[in-house]
């Protein structure tokens, strides 16, 4: 049998985007609002934000089950089953994630914590741990189905549960395949200079139902994917 190659992605949080860097306004879209919402699918969930992977869909095929380790602070716990319980309703290609008390039945690991304590548990994390908040690794087969992943929020050089809460959301939302980051709509989580946005914007919930409907499937590039988002869109934008 042949043996899948297996490949990883770091998308990080830099400690220079602070919250006094300024951000682009938004740009005026297209005339109508598929056409952007697609141009900026595009642009976060194809490929990734550092490295050569080639630029196709990639997206969990089976149930994500996340373990939460290090110290797991009530407040971001309750947050993390609020976006467990918002991501489940806007997928519907019976992909679900939910939070395991059991280590090795889990599938995706969230950790929050020190930099330093997070080093110790992934070694892998040393060489961008230092210089950010939050970062994400994950991981596919030769199909390009995600199978695994794991989250780091730092809760101790973070100022405020706003802030832990952000990267939370993000960095979780981030390693289901809407991995890259864009200067676009500053509302986004996908935003790329640093902000506390601690909810959805109305295009950051339409990207995911898009890439978790039951005809988009993971190695799909721009012009493959295109036809098929544009049938989608119907099933939650009817008129």
């Amino acid at each position: 049998m042949r043996k899948s190659t297996v490949f990883f992605l770091c998308v990080i949080l830099l400690w220079s985007c602070s919250e006094e860097e300024p951000i682009a306004p938004t740009p005026k879209p297209p005339a109508d609002k598929l056409t952007y919402t697609i141009d900026y699918f595009k642009a976060v969930a194809l490929g990734v934000e550092f490295g050569n992977a080639s630029a196709i869909t990639r997206k969990w095929n089976m149930p994500m089950k996340i373990f939460v380790g290090g110290e797991a602070q009530a407040v971001l716990q309750q947050e993390l089953i609020a976006i467990v319980d918002e991501l489940n309703v806007l997928t519907t290609d019976n992909f679900a994630i939910s939070i395991t008390q059991d280590s090795l039945e889990s599938n995706c690991y969230v950790f929050f914590g020190s930099s330093t304590s997070f080093v110790k548990v992934y070694p892998a994390s040393a060489s961008n741990i230092q210089s950010n908040w939050g970062l994400f690794y994950y991981f596919w087969n030769a199909q390009n189905d995600v199978y695994k992943s794991v989250v780091f929020v730092d809760t101790h050089r973070t100022r405020n549960d706003a802030e832990r809460k952000h990267l939370l959301r993000e960095e979780l939302t981030q390693s289901l395949g809407l991995a890259r980051d864009s200067e676009l709509y500053p509302e986004s989580i996908f935003q790329s200079a640093w902000t506390t946005t601690n909810e959805y914007a109305e295009i950051d919930r339409d990207l995911i139902r898009l890439l978790y409907h039951p005809t988009v499937k993971s190695g799909l590039t721009a012009n493959q994917v295109d036809p098929i988002l544009r049938q989608a869109w119907k099933d939650f934008h009817p008129n």
